[in-house]
């Protein structure tokens, strides 16, 4: 017995002191204090999470820590607002950092000249800020860095020798400042890629660097004929043809030459011809159209020249924890998703592992101030049925919108996209719709009841990984200053009385919706073509079905396997048939149609799977809805 209270005693005395060591390992305290200390001495307009009560490396945004968690090895807080020179001594005190990333923000003043101390910088970003004065001297001391982006700022004098120190460098941006003097001997055989553009360099391009374009020395005073050589090299003296030479016959065997390569010279321009022709084309705003064979890309948005009032203008909402701006989302590798009436949607793969879905806007006429508010309304909804809009970028000739990335795609896809062998067809849970129309009701109460959302259909309602429900792509139609005819899918969602997208209510809502379960429980799309070419409007072909007493014959095939869920079956077809009728005075509003679907599944009971049949088990709440996100058609 006492060995037992021995050991039960020893286990405890381990125990507890794991739970006091365990905060000093999982929180890097002097690398913390630093980074509060930094926080707390500049401004910034951008919320941040960073509170003293929190855990550094999982929490906090922007920060990345060691595996063992005891250091700080990356700092990204791009755009977020910082507005004022580094505090001395806060940064610095990150000696085991390694990418330092503040670009697009507006941090003024001299280069910091105690980051001396940050020996293992590998990666610098400072670009599009507002920095004066010299470059700093002591480069050499980073002897592992391989990037810096100094760009887009206001440094003045020469660049410095000591960069040919740095031996794994890879890349070099300095341009669109306002350094002078002559360009240095940079023989850094790790160079690839350098940009010195736009500044006041004077004299020639050295030998050692030469090798790269003329582009990155463009926009100085620099010799033209050693920064940009001819295209054509020289010939010599004696290379030159003589009158007699340019004068000869040609034989019969020459003029044979010349005609079989005149004809193989036409067969090829044909050939290239077909090749321009039947390659995947680019729509009319300048995105790449999503091809079947090859879907990677990236984000091509026009770059104006911006005032410092609207730089770095990726406005992010507050609880928002992404970290990125616009130049992470120049670089993004890039998918279409999809094409709808608001514009092009793409899945962005950012640098640091993010994927987000991005939203570029067509046709919005509103001045900015009533842009922005409109995506304050949007972005300030928070429901579980609701995609959240994370962030937005405006700009004279861009509207873009950022939201949640969903791996499983909409409902719409999910649906019609995967029929035939092999197919993972929606089962009976998730075609009940309940999350959409959660969320659709939410939406509907925002804004003292004056919000809707415009544009409901299986396209804009994603499934979470949870499988919850969410719709998205609300309220956008207010934006449009003309919105083209829908596709024919696309019109079967909109009710009779709207003619224009942008003059939506909440009835015109509820058809949509009514319009959704129809689809869900027929398998048919909205309008469709039969065999015949015959258009078909799914909710006259419903009622015709209905009238004509032959309503088993409504209901997609595939829900057949589950049994005994006739009764319920009907009931939603009655809802969706009251959603839909012509009069909007004479359908129910979105709470009520809640309230119905829920009262469809009078326990709650889910569907479970067993031996292949499907049945129902004790009451749960229901987990699997339909709906959710974006910005992702």
């Amino acid at each position: 017995m006492r060995k037992d209270m021995n050991l039960l005693f020893i286990l405890y005395a381990i125990l507890l002191f794991g739970a006091i060591l365990s905060p000093n390992i999982a929180d890097p305290v002097q690398d913390k204090q630093a980074l509060l200390d930094f926080i707390n001495n500049i401004s910034y307009s951008r919320s941040l999470n960073w509170t003293e009560n929190s855990n550094i490396c999982t929490s906090w945004t922007g920060v990345t820590c060691n595996n063992d968690h005891t250091r700080i090895i990356s700092l990204r807080l791009p755009g977020i607002g910082l507005l004022g020179t580094i505090p001395p001594n806060t940064l610095s005190r990150l000696s085991a950092i390694q990418t330092l990333s503040l670009r697009s923000n507006a941090i003024n003043g001299p280069f910091p000249s105690d980051f001396s101390k940050l020996e293992n910088l590998t990666q610098l970003y400072l670009q599009f800020n507002e920095f004066s004065g010299d470059l700093p001297a002591f480069f050499s001391v980073w002897k592992n860095l391989n990037v810096i982006d100094l760009s887009n700022n206001g440094f003045t004098g020469s660049i410095p020798t000591s960069i040919s120190n740095l031996t794994h460098l890879s890349a070099l941006s300095l341009a669109n400042n306002l350094l002078s003097g002559e360009i240095p001997d940079l023989n850094v055989p790790s160079l690839e890629k350098l940009d010195l553009s736009n500044n006041s360099f004077t004299g020639s391009v050295p030998k050692s660097l030469q090798r790269f374009p003329v582009e990155a020395f463009a926009g100085n005073n620099l010799s033209s004929e050693i920064a940009f050589p001819p295209a054509l090299p020289i010939q010599p003296p004696n290379a030159q043809p003589t009158r007699e030479t340019t004068k000869t016959k040609l034989g019969e065997p020459a003029i044979l030459g010349i005609a079989i390569g005149g004809c193989a010279f036409g067969f090829v321009v044909i050939v290239v011809l077909m090749v321009i022709c039947y390659s995947p084309k680019e729509s009319e705003d300048g995105l790449p159209v999503k091809s079947p064979k090859k879907k990677e890309g990236s984000l091509k948005i026009k770059r104006v020249p911006e005032s410092k009032e609207t730089k770095g203008s990726v406005v992010f909402f507050e609880g928002c924890n992404l970290v990125f701006d616009l130049e992470d989302l120049l670089r993004a590798s890039a998918e279409v998703l999809g094409k709808g009436l608001f514009g092009t949607t793409y899945k962005a793969a950012l640098e640091d592992g993010t994927t987000v879905a991005v939203k570029r806007l067509k046709e919005v006429s509103v001045a900015k101030r009533e842009f922005e508010q409109q995506m304050e309304l949007i972005g300030g909804i928070r429901h579980e049925n609701v995609t959240p809009l994370r962030a937005y970028y405006y700009s004279k000739d861009e509207k873009l919108m950022v939201y949640d990335y969903y791996e499983q795609g909409c409902v719409s896809a999910m649906f019609h996209g995967n029929r035939g062998e092999g197919r993972n067809p929606l089962d009976w849970e998730t075609r009940l719709a309940i999350g959409a129309a959660r969320g659709i009701a939410h939406i509907h109460t925002q804004s003292g009841g004056k919000l809707v959302h415009g544009n409901i259909k299986a396209a804009n309602i994603f499934l979470n990984s949870q499988g919850y429900g969410c719709v998205s792509e609300m309220g956008l139609a207010t934006l449009m200053s003309q919105i083209p005819q829908p596709a024919m899918r696309v019109a079967g969602y909109r009710a009779t009385e709207v003619t224009d997208s942008r003059k939506a209510t909440h009835a015109s809502d509820v058809y949509s919706f009514g319009v959704l379960v129809l689809e869900l429980l027929t398998g048919k799309s909205p309008i469709h073509a039969t065999g015949g070419e015959e258009v078909v409007h799914l909710v006259r072909w419903v009622n015709s079905v209905v009238r004509e007493e032959w309503t088993a014959e409504v209901f997609d095939v595939e829900l057949l396997r589950y049994p005994n869920i006739e009764e319920e079956l009907v009931e939603m077809l009655q809802i969706g048939m009251a959603c839909t009728v012509r009069m909007p005075e004479q359908r129910p509003n979105m709470p009520d149609v809640v309230k119905m679907v829920e009262d469809v599944r009078r326990v709650n009971q889910p569907l479970s799977q067993n031996n292949s049949e499907i049945s129902f088990s004790t009451p749960t709440p229901v987990a699997a809805e339909v709906g959710h996100s974006s910005a992702q058609q």
